[in-house]
């Protein structure tokens, strides 16, 4: 594990619609609203055009303004693959990060929370496309996030971006692709590589299982395929702490019921839209590029991820390329979650007051 302070010290048109306010947490002001941002005329990276794309999101806070009339308190928080904005909506990620004297005090930061682009209230093939929704990658889904931000809501400069998983990969993107836009980068549970090895070969197990599903029908399915669903509880056993998972389902006949839960739960989602999730991350290589990084950027890692396998000594090399980065793998606890530790910010948001702390200069 490598010290935060030590490193950190080294290192188109648009239109809005249906902004309706939402229930807030009683430890929070009553600033919660949703809308939609659409997007005319949007050209994804495989070459496809669309000539309108929806992107939902959810806004909590206000937005203040500068001497010059610029927002300057602005938050984007991206989810993780199978997400949606609403990740960081539960009760935990309220009170942790969004509550009075909390780091990310809504009295304080205009937060905004996309659904990307393929999920939840977003554009995404179950819409009516089915298999043929353009092949987007995670660069559509940051250039897509990136205009709801400055041509819908009109903000020019980040504060934080923090992303969790996918979410985490689309911040190293971010800081890329925008160095002078945002302050501060945290990427959780994620690493500044492609797909490969491991990470590649189960996610390969879903898509695989979709399309040689005989239900799926090249996507143009009636009938929802089912076979898929009993391979998708992979997703599970690498995103979870087995010994959490063990506690679970201590005995055969609770860890045959975790399964066919699993399976059941599956088959709430679209088959099409689980295989673009999954192989959205056919443009997702920020390696060669993270020397133009320009903001700081901390990454968290848990050592007990296997999806981002610690073993593998990826951060030690890679993070020397980014000049005003540094990192954190966080042991294997009694608090921890595996992969999805990152739902847990009372493991992680120690290191997200640091970071904000040390790029309040400005602020």
């Amino acid at each position: 594990m490598i010290r935060f302070t030590s490193l950190l010290a080294t290192a188109g048109m648009f239109v809005l619609t249906g902004l309706v306010p939402a229930h807030a947490a009683t430890t929070e002001p009553a600033s919660e609203q949703a809308a939609d941002f659409t997007e005319h005329d949007f050209h994804f990276a495989d070459g496809a055009t669309l000539p309108d794309i929806h992107i939902h999101y959810t806004t909590l806070g206000t937005p203040r303004r500068d001497a010059h009339g610029e927002i300057d308190n602005a938050v984007l928080l991206m989810h993780g693959t199978t997400g949606t904005g609403k990740a960081f909506l539960t009760p935990t990620m309220r009170q942790e990060l969004f509550a009075p004297g909390e780091p990310l005090d809504t009295s304080r930061y205009f937060i905004v929370m996309p659904d990307g682009l393929g999920r939840g209230g977003s554009s995404k093939p179950s819409d009516g496309m089915h298999a043929r929704f353009p092949h987007y990658g995670y660069g559509d889904v940051v250039e897509a996030n990136h205009r709801l931000l400055v041509e819908g809501l009109h903000i020019h400069h980040l504060r934080l971006v923090l992303g969790t998983s996918m979410g985490g990969m689309q911040t190293w993107m971010w800081g890329e692709r925008y160095p002078e836009m945002a302050d501060a980068l945290m990427p959780i549970a994620s690493q500044p590589i492609p797909m490969a090895g491991r990470n590649w070969l189960w996610r390969q197990m879903i898509v695989g299982a979709i399309r040689n599903d005989p239900g799926w029908q090249g996507g143009d399915y009636t009938v929802p395929p089912t076979q898929w669903t009993r391979v998708m509880p992979v997703f599970t056993i690498f995103t979870n702490n087995p010994a959490r998972m063990q506690s679970e389902a201590p005995d055969r006949d609770a860890a045959t019921h975790l399964y066919d839960t699993l399976v059941d739960n599956a088959q709430k989602s679209d088959a099409n839209d689980v295989l673009y999730w999954f192989e959205s991350s056919w443009d997702y290589n920020p390696a060669p590029d993270l020397s133009k990084i320009r903001a700081r950027l901390f990454a968290v890692n848990f050592a007990d991820d296997l999806i981002n396998a610690a073993d593998l000594g990826i951060m030690q090399r890679e993070m020397k390329a980014v000049p005003n980065g540094g990192y954190v793998e966080i042991p294997e606890t009694a608090h921890s979650y595996g992969h999805q530790t990152l739902a847990h910010p009372e493991v992680w948001k120690p290191y997200l007051v640091q970071l904000l702390s040390d790029t309040a200069q400005a602020h």
